[in-house]
């Protein structure tokens, strides 16, 4: 193999072997703001957090977060 080294490269999320790729994404990404439509609501009781359930274009599963996270706007 060619020495790599001080070379910049190019590579897929998918491919990092170390650390775990949701560690990298969460370090890039943490702070990103994600956009979807609410398809339900968990209220809680009095001593529970209320949780919304969001499907987001581009995710497969549905993405629960504290109601209190979120910010409402128009679409």
């Amino acid at each position: 193999m060619a020495d790599l080294r001080n070379q910049f490269v190019r590579f897929k999320i998918s491919d990092i072997y170390l650390p775990e790729p949701h560690i990298v994404l969460g370090q890039l990404h943490e702070n990103d703001l994600l956009e979807g439509k609410v398809v339900d609501i968990s209220e809680g009781g009095i001593e529970e957090k209320s949780f919304v359930v969001v499907e987001v274009d581009g995710v497969t599963q549905l993405i629960v977060v504290p109601a209190d996270r979120i910010v409402c706007f128009d679409s």
